[in-house]
């Protein structure tokens, strides 16, 4: 089983370059004067602790709106395409060594990747700062209940690496969810490894389990970034190169760190997370998480 989950990501991954470089070589005339360089270095930088899973797609907007060298227009999509393939060489090391039930795997990767493509539409009809609000809050009173059991103040956690009953329904559903909310900016990484911990999984289930279902859904939603020319290519070339190598450095790091260890930096993840979308939250509330 899995062997044939990593044949899909591998074929999904083939049709999502055949058009990326295609396209990359048809608008290679058209690349902004924006310095290698630094283009290549957020790669790098990003997708590392990305690989820890902290994260890409918030430091990504942060680097590109403080240099401005990224047209906030284009910013999602060159989220979205510039990060796929570094997220597919993620699932691929994480599913490999993960011990995750395949059902309890396949069942949320396909969920997220079916949010992403049918539940984002809804989400785009609600207040993206409600939105930021109420998983800000949520990720808040999950670490604490983690900094509880790691204080030794509750029980924490759990040893599970599978879901089964009425846990197997709501993770399905809940990163269906994310899924959608993924496709607008908002990262799945740390609110899925909340998820997880919730319902009294390994942390380290997380990591299969949240890389495989972006590396799933992200390339086949930047293929309409690509599409509508809606991406910087000569950005998203800078996080792909270095992105890549920053992975496989980074994910010899994670699978050597003890679990205690490993849930601390996890309480560390979901709290910069939690802050991340309280500080996104505007002045003035927006009307709908985006435009049609």
């Amino acid at each position: 089983m899995k062997y044939i989950l990593l044949a899909l990501l591998s074929v999904s991954a083939l049709i999502f370059v055949i058009v990326y470089f295609r396209d990359i070589v048809k608008r290679r005339r058209a690349f902004s004067k924006a310095p290698w360089l630094p283009l290549s270095g957020i790669g790098f930088v990003t997708n590392f602790f990305d690989t820890l899973g902290i994260g890409s797609f918030a430091p990504t907007t942060s680097f590109y709106k403080f240099t401005k060298m990224v047209d906030d227009r284009v910013i999602p999509g060159t989220l979205n395409v510039g990060h796929s393939l570094p997220v597919v060489a993620q699932a691929f090391i994480f599913i490999t060594i993960g011990k995750v039930a395949p059902l309890t795997l396949i069942s949320m990767m396909v969920a997220a990747t079916l949010g992403a493509v049918i539940g984002a539409g809804e989400v785009c009809k609600l207040p993206v700062n409600k939105i930021r609000i109420g998983l800000g809050g949520a990720l808040i009173i999950v670490a604490i209940a983690m900094l509880a059991g790691l204080l030794n103040i509750m029980p924490s956690g759990g040893d599970a690496f599978a879901l089964t009953g009425w846990k197997f329904i709501v993770a399905v559903v809940v990163i269906f969810i994310f899924g959608a909310l993924q496709t607008i900016g908002i990262g799945l990484y740390a609110p899925c490894i909340a998820l997880v911990y919730a319902l009294g999984m390994n942390p380290r289930a997380a990591f299969p389990i949240m890389m495989g279902s972006c590396a799933l859904l992200m390339p086949w939603a930047s293929l309409r970034f690509i599409k509508e020319a809606s991406y910087d290519p000569k950005a998203a070339i800078g996080l792909t190169g270095l992105g890549i190598v920053g992975v496989l450095i980074a994910a010899y790091i994670v699978k050597s760190l003890p679990l205690n260890v490993l849930k601390w930096v996890v309480v560390v993840v979901i709290l910069y997370t939690s802050v991340m979308m309280f500080r996104s939250v505007k002045k003035k509330e927006g009307a709908e998480v985006c435009k049609t």
